[in-house]
């Protein structure tokens, strides 16, 4: 797990010994071990290439400890370099198979089978690999640059592009250390923020500086040449009906146990996260029985009772024999705030980032590797709202007047709640999207700030700039074209794996997958996650949603699959976001702040915020009368993120 950055020019080296230099320096966080630079000029070496070409390198060392893995690292005749951040799980069989083609290694990292099966199978090598990853190659016998994300979008990748250059790298922090770089805001991406609390891709905060999708491959050549093509695609609507689920849960456990046993491969220490929740309890399960020895295993926890599980993660731990370490905390939000929002480099406000920070920083104390249970959710239809999806879905076949009688006077007669967890308000909140299509209610749903919230928040002159962002694109102002395309992945089956394969390809990558490798990366900590293998995705999108979740209940055959891992109290637990008491800290210790921050006429956002609509949303919070804890969160996470900018503009 590393940090990688670099630069390619047409007839130079677009960045000076010195400016590379601050950009790797930059990423030190994610690996402190090792840090590598190479620059070429063009014609220098054995290949005349017309490119200059940068390429940059901070190690955090997992596989091969030694020196010898220190990159950029190149094949025996230094015409393919290669920087990489990530881990390539089946490296080992890669690498049998590349020696029997006469393949030279000089080195025993997974690094090296990336520079052979490159050269091996050219721009298809990315098909190969199993694992997570950022990878730069610099093929000076093609002139070309060639940028990859993995399948799912566990590693980030940033680029920059002029007509001349192209600039790329792990976190923006380095890219806007480069000269010239323009620091002007993207009014479409603030939208998005707004709507889904982080800027879904291949959007950045900044307007000429992109992110690479996942499972996406680019292309960068010296004549002008861009070219960005996807290269893994599942077939969400290939669902195989006539499979049993006795054989559908031995094909799982087979799966999701090859997937945990090629991430025990090490050669530093190696633990877990564990919730006591479904996901981690079966991913930890599974390693105790591959490993010889207690497994560590990690759980963080509030003192408020209904944001804390350590005691099921600490019962769990005690049934499986692992070595367990907790920590309950009392987060000073005053001094880590900041911490969190300059880390995240562009407005980001899922709040369980907080939580997330305090786990990662006291898990690498302990081991350098943790496992953890990202995917469950989005592949077999964890999360509470599915089955608001299916409920809803089945009143789509109501007559309209039904269903504008239940969004209208029906919810009208339910009593408003504070309560983010009241019954109450979850059936407030369900009847007023009954009458929308299947895409809008759930945007409706999950949105920070929804379509009508909105069409309030923003300032006159803001709302005029975002207008004329939306003009010069050529795009409709829709806070649903983000998650149209990833919808109609699997809009021919049922709405809730629909949705599931909505969240897979937007949430899980923008919101979930982000928020875990910043975190995790400020401590040099690599997370790995085997939900997110390949073949356990592949085999879930097959999977009849029938086997996946029936009306209360989600994960079912997981659960099936898994049960003698399971505790029986498991099963009368509900499920729990990995949360922080924001309703509470709004209402105490930071109500001033609240004020200071939103309230004041020279706050860094007043220019963008409509002034009686943010008073509004902090007065309703403040006398108890709603909960817009999410939503003021979202603002005073912006309102931060921008006393850090020197902004050349909107």
């Amino acid at each position: 797990m590393c940090g990688i950055c670099g630069a390619v020019g047409r007839s130079r080296v677009p960045v000076s010994p010195e400016t590379l230099d601050a950009m790797v320096d930059s990423l030190t966080h994610r690996g402190p071990d090792d840090r590598g630079t190479l620059l070429l000029s063009p014609g220098q070496g054995a290949f005349s290439s017309r490119a200059g070409a940068a390429l940059g390198h901070r190690r955090l060392s997992i596989i091969d400890l030694s020196s010898a893995g220190r990159q950029p690292l190149a094949n025996e005749d230094g015409s393919v370099w290669v920087t990489f951040n990530g881990e390539i799980y089946n490296y080992l069989e890669l690498r049998r198979e590349l020696l029997e083609k006469g393949h030279r290694f000089k080195t025993d990292t997974d690094t090296e089978v990336l520079v052979h099966l490159y050269e091996e199978t050219g721009l298809d090598f990315p098909k190969r690999l199993e694992g997570m990853f950022a990878i730069a190659v610099w093929d000076a016998r093609k002139e070309q640059l060639v940028l990859v994300r993995d399948r799912l979008g566990k590693k980030p990748l940033f680029y920059w592009r002029t007509a001349e250059e192209l600039y790329f790298a792990s976190e923006l922090k380095a890219l806007t250390l480069l000269p010239g770089f323009p620091r002007t805001l993207d009014p479409i991406a603030l939208e998005q923020y707004f709507a889904y609390q982080y800027i879904p891709v291949p959007r950045t905060i900044w307007r000429d500086a992109r992110k690479l999708p996942p499972a996406h491959l680019a292309v960068w050549t010296p004549q002008g040449r861009w070219s960005q093509e996807r290269y893994w695609e599942i077939d969400f609507n290939r669902e195989e009906r006539f499979t049993s689920a006795r054989e559908w849960s031995e094909r799982l456990r087979s799966a999701l146990e090859e997937s945990v046993r090629r991430r025990l491969r090490s050669d530093v220490p190696l633990g877990a996260f564990l919730s006591g929740g479904v996901d981690s309890t079966i991913i930890v399960s599974l390693m105790q029985k591959l490993s010889d020895r207690p497994i560590k295993t990690f759980s963080i926890g509030f003192e408020q009772k209904e944001y804390d599980e350590t005691a099921l993660a600490a019962a769990t731990a005690k049934r499986l024999g692992t070595e367990h370490t907790e920590l309950i905390v009392t987060p000073d939000a005053r001094a880590i705030f900041p911490q969190i929002v300059a880390q995240y480099d562009e407005p980001y406000s899922d709040s369980s980032a907080i939580p997330t920070w305090y786990l990662c920083q006291m898990t690498r104390r302990h081991v350098t590797v943790a496992l953890s249970g990202d995917g469950g959710d989005e592949l077999f239809a964890g999360y509470d709202r599915y089955k608001a999806v299916k409920l809803a879905g089945a009143l789509d076949f109501f007559p309209e007047p039904i269903r504008r009688f239940l969004a209208g006077p029906v919810r009208a007669m339910i009593p408003a709640s504070i309560s983010q967890r009241s019954i109450l308000r979850r059936m407030k909140r369900f009847l007023e999207a009954v009458g929308m299509s299947p895409l809008e209610r759930y945007l409706q749903w999950i949105a920070i700030f929804n379509r009508q919230r909105l069409g309030r928040l923003f300032s006159n002159r803001f709302r005029e700039v975002l207008r004329q962002a939306y003009e010069e694109e050529g795009e409709e102002p829709n806070p649903l074209t983000v998650l149209q395309a990833a919808f109609a992945r699997a809009d021919r089956r049922d709405f809730a794996t629909a949705i599931s394969v909505t969240d897979l390809l937007t949430y899980l990558p923008g919101d979930i997958l982000t928020k875990v490798d910043i975190a995790s990366m400020r401590f040099a900590l690599e997370v790995r996650c085997p939900m997110l293998d390949t073949g356990v995705v592949e085999l879930a999108a097959r999977l009849p949603i029938a086997l996946k979740m029936r009306a209360t209940k989600g994960k079912l055959i997981l659960r099936e699959t898994f049960r003698e891992y399971l505790p029986p109290d498991l099963e009368k637990q509900p499920k729990r976001g990995f949360g922080v008491p924001l309703d509470h800290w709004f209402r105490g210790p930071l109500s001033g702040d609240l004020r200071d921050a939103l309230l004041s006429c020279d706050s860094p956002c007043a220019a963008y915020l409509n002034p009686e609509y943010t008073r509004e949303l902090v007065e309703q919070h403040l006398a108890a009368k709603f909960d817009h804890a999410g939503r003021l969160w979202s603002l005073l996470v912006f309102n931060q993120w921008l006393k850090g900018q020197a902004l050349s503009g909107f």
